[in-house]
């Protein structure tokens, strides 16, 4: 727990005595950020996930264990039928494209979400992954597909009523174990980028107490500058979880 300022020339010491291992990001701005140049929203997309490659080899460098990213949420469904299509392509392109190269760089992959409405071929693409980066033990990437903390503590209090017969046998770390993040520690830090202050049914159950943190940079434009500032932002808060 980080109850005091710490002072180190060294970033990566300072996140490691601050114990900041779990960096939650909603990559937020993608859209904004091809309107104000005047481009296709797919090309946000597109330059999105080359941020994400910059932030995760960030988070090594710093040596940061947890990743967790919001990549598409159960309300993205709602958005135009081709934005949609084309962000599925993306994601099973993406995974397909670039897990040879996570699984050398020791990255572990596991999704978060519900995968039964995705495509069969996606659902395929990232259980590879994730079976193939399964003994990793570098950085934690968990991204969120088809991801809703409500669907996720819902589909968890079903299970525990199928499960458990007493009550008083349901505790927070028997909830905890039912949700999709089942054995990931809690995020230390949620990133927002693209300025907007809400989270956006994002790990609602899981960030009781962390550290918040909005960046007014559209996610297309994040790296390892960006998330240095964050980590900064965090070395030096006084967290107490309610106790003081």
């Amino acid at each position: 727990m980080n109850n005091t300022i710490i002072k180190t020339d060294s970033i990566k010491e300072a996140i490691t005595l601050s114990n900041l291992r779990h960096i939650a990001i909603i990559m937020d701005g993608n859209r904004r950020w091809a309107k104000s140049k005047n481009l296709p929203s797919m090309f946000g997309h597109k330059e999105g996930v080359k941020a994400l490659k910059r932030t995760l080899q960030a988070a090594s460098d710093f040596g940061i264990k947890y990743l967790t990213v919001y990549a598409f949420s159960t309300e993205n469904w709602g958005r135009k039928q081709d934005e949609v299509e084309f962000l599925m392509r993306l994601l099973n392109d993406t995974v397909r494209n670039e897990i040879k190269e996570m699984h050398e760089n020791n990255v572990r992959v596991r999704i978060i979400g519900d995968l039964q409405p995705l495509s069969e071929g996606l659902k395929a693409t990232l259980k590879h992954a994730e079976e193939l980066t399964c003994q990793n033990s570098g950085v934690n990437l968990q991204i969120a597909i088809n991801y809703g903390s409500r669907n996720e503590i819902t589909n968890a209090v079903k299970r525990i009523l199928k499960d458990i017969k007493d009550p008083e046998q349901i505790t927070d770390q028997l909830i905890s174990d039912y949700l999709y993040t089942f054995g990931i520690p809690d995020p230390d830090l949620l990133v927002r980028t693209g300025g907007e202050n809400r989270v956006s049914n994002y790990l609602l159950w899981q960030i009781a107490y962390t550290e918040l943190y909005v960046t007014d940079t559209f996610w297309p434009e994040f790296g390892e500058k960006a998330l240095l500032e964050a980590a900064h932002s965090f070395v030096n808060r006084n967290r107490r979880f309610g106790k003081d």
